[in-house]
Order: structure tokens, then sequence, then C-alpha cells
């Protein structure tokens, strides 16, 4: 694999990276840079966590002038804690350059946002707060000179594409715009072909999934025993960071007490506090000041830690999406990590499914668990009995 600097890396930015304790390029680094540092459209399909944040913070940090329009560049992420990730991960090579970078997101002042993001080279926002700006004549886009979209399929999920569509229409003509995805097909696929002109695409070709790269354990428990399993869970597995998903605020806020109760530090996580509170949570969470979060999906969207060792499902998810976007934020950037799912009495059926769906099969019945028959299959010696089956027609077209 390639260097940075045989990538086209400058030694200011290389020495950035270095102070970091960077070296070599990941995968993802590697594929997009030349294209990217040449001005070309991207795609890139990439999973979060393979380091993808600085594919297009490099180029960007490498293509723009200290004396450049204010603002010149535009990363679109789906989620506020994302948005101030990415603006912490890209600091350090902006600076390299003379370059300034500013968060957008909604949950604080928007006038002192907009005093700031207004000196910025480099803008980092969620679409909605982008929008209001706009809206608002607080920022122009008129002289963005790149833009990118980062997790453009979460972005579509949560219903962006209305404000995405808004911000893009006041771009000027020409422009760079990198897609980075973690699929680049239907509604995503769509958006790209709209948006760019004779993109390169690069792809990431995973090995495995995102989740087979993590330890994954089932644990039958009832509701009486649940947060003492959880408490014992905690307390037992070597760990360092540990995520934990619950659906609702409410829930998030009880657990929290509960686990106070039994001299358990944790920090809560969800989209009713103020940016203020969860920014604070998130922090303490990563510095490791508190190394349990309880958080619903919406909040733990985009997080991308690398100490998170441990994801424990205290609710189970929704569906086989949700489970893969929650155990995806462990075992991460090629290190390993645990994800447990508690299951009760009455998910048994409804995480039996989703375990063959994901082929965790194995790992289900390995804690105890019984896997239960697909809904509509019946067994042959469920049949009546002195009953022949019936020979089906074969239907010709």
């Amino acid at each position: 694999m390639s260097s940075f600097a045989e990538l086209g890396v400058s030694a200011p930015v290389h020495r950035a990276l270095s102070r970091r304790d960077i070296h070599a390029p990941f995968e993802i680094q590697a594929l997009v840079m030349r294209d990217a540092l040449r001005g070309c459209d991207v795609l890139a399909k990439s999973r979060t966590g393979s380091g993808k944040t600085l594919a297009f913070a490099i180029p960007i940090a490498e293509r723009l002038e200290a004396g450049a329009p204010r603002p010149s560049a535009l990363v679109l992420v789906p989620t506020r804690e994302l948005a101030v990730q990415v603006t912490e991960e890209m600091e350090d090579v902006a600076r390299a350059r003379d370059l300034r970078v500013a968060p957008v997101f909604g949950g604080v002042s928007i006038d002192a946002q907009a005093r700031r993001a207004a000196k910025a080279h480099i803008i980092v926002a969620t679409p909605g707060r982008m929008q209001d700006l706009l809206n608002r004549r607080a920022l122009s886009v008129a002289r963005i000179s790149i833009l990118v979209l980062d997790e453009a399929d979460r972005m579509l999920d949560m219903g962006f594409q209305p404000q995405v569509d808004g911000i893009l229409a006041g771009l000027r003509s020409k422009h760079q715009t990198m897609f980075f995805s973690a699929t680049l097909d239907g509604r995503v696929g769509k958006l790209a072909r709209t948006y760019t002109n004779d993109p390169v695409r690069h792809e990431v070709v995973e090995k495995t999934l995102a989740i087979e790269d993590a330890t994954h354990r089932f644990s039958p428990v009832d509701d009486a025993s649940k947060v003492d399993e959880l408490v014992r869970l905690l307390n037992s597995d070597e760990r360092d960071l540990a995520l934990v998903f619950v659906r609702t605020k409410r829930g998030v806020d009880r657990l929290r007490k509960k686990l106070t109760a039994r001299r358990v530090a944790a920090d809560a996580m969800h989209g009713g506090m103020t940016q203020s509170a969860r920014k604070r949570a998130l922090d303490r969470f990563a510095k490791g000041r508190v190394d349990v979060l309880i958080a619903t999906d919406v909040a733990a969207r985009g997080l991308d830690l690398d100490g998170i060792t441990h994801v424990i499902n205290f609710d189970p998810p929704h569906d086989h999406t949700d489970y893969v976007h929650r155990i995806g934020r462990t075992a991460r950037a090629g290190r390993t990590g645990t994800g447990v799912t508690f299951v009760g009495a009455t998910q048994r059926h409804e995480m039996s499914a989703l375990a063959r769906e994901l082929k965790l099969s194995r790992e289900f019945e390995a804690d105890g668990l019984t896997l239960s028959e697909p809904r509509g299959h019946r067994s042959a010696t469920a049949r009546r009995p002195g009953r022949r089956p019936q020979r089906r027609r074969r239907q010709f077209h």
C-alpha cells in the first residue's frame, strides 16, 4: 500500500498526521486520495469506521488555500454527533494548511454558530441547520468549490433529501462532489447520479460483514433480573467503553437511575436532551471518564469511537438493519469487540428470526436459546395423521 507522501499528500499535512501517530493510509484513503486531490467527483463505498473521514479531509485541506473564499468546502453529515466528530477529525490537517473548520448543527445558538461558520473555510453541517442558515441568509453556498456527502445512506434514511436538494441547488455549477456511503445503490445511487459529473467510483470490498468482526452473544433474561444481569455483565467482562442501547428516551433515563442505584456510573444520550447535554455526555464517554453510555438508536447514529469494546442491546433492535448498525459501533478498524443482546421470553421468536437472517444461529443456540421454526413453516410431523399431502399441480406460464 502507498504511503501518504506517495499519494501526493504535502509535508505539512503529513507531519500533522504523524503527530497523531497516523503513518499509513487505510484502504479507502489509498483508493480515493489521488482522484480526490485531482478534483475528480468521487463515489466511495465504505463502511463506518474504515477511515473515510481522512479520505475526504486530506484532499479538502490540500486543495484549498488560506486565501480562499469562506466558506469554500461543505461537508454534510446526518447527525449532530457526527458533525462534531468530523470537525474534530479535520481540524489538525486543516490547521496544517492555515484553514479553519466550523461545525453547524441544531440545538445551540444559531447566531453564534452562524458567525463562526461565516469565518471558516470548511463547514461540517447537518442538513436541517444548514438549510436554516441559508434561509436566513446568514450563510451562502454560492462559492463552495468542494462538497462532501458523508454517510449519504443514513442522511436519506433519516428523511433529509428535501434539505439536501435545497442546499445543493444553491451551489455554483462547477465544484467537486464526493459521496461516501455504506451503499451506492437505490436512492443513494440516484442522488449521486443527479449531483455528480463523470464520477470515479471506489469500493472497499469487505471480506466479512462489519458484524462478523465482533463476538456475538445472546443472553436469555427475564424482566425481574434484567438490570442485575446488565450490572453483572458490566462488572465481570474485561472491557473498555460499553454502549448500551435502549429503545425509548424514558427507558434510557430509567435505566441510568437504576444503574446509579447499583453504583454503576453511566451517562445517558437521547433526542430529548439539549445539544450541550448530549455533547457533555459524549465527551465524558469518549475520554473514558464514564465508561458506560446508555443511548437510543437515534442518538447513537454516526457515533464513531474506537474505544467501544462492548455493545449491549438491553432492548432488542427492531430488525436486522438496526442490529448491524448497533453492533457496528464496536470491532472497528481491525479491533475486536463484543455484542450482547438480551432476549426476554416474549422476544425469543423475534430474535430467533433475526439470528437466522444474520447467520448467527450457532451463537443464538450457544447461550441456551432454541431456534424457533420460521413463520409459515410446517414440519412433516405436524401434518394431520392419515392424510396424504396433496400433490401440487405444476403451472406453466
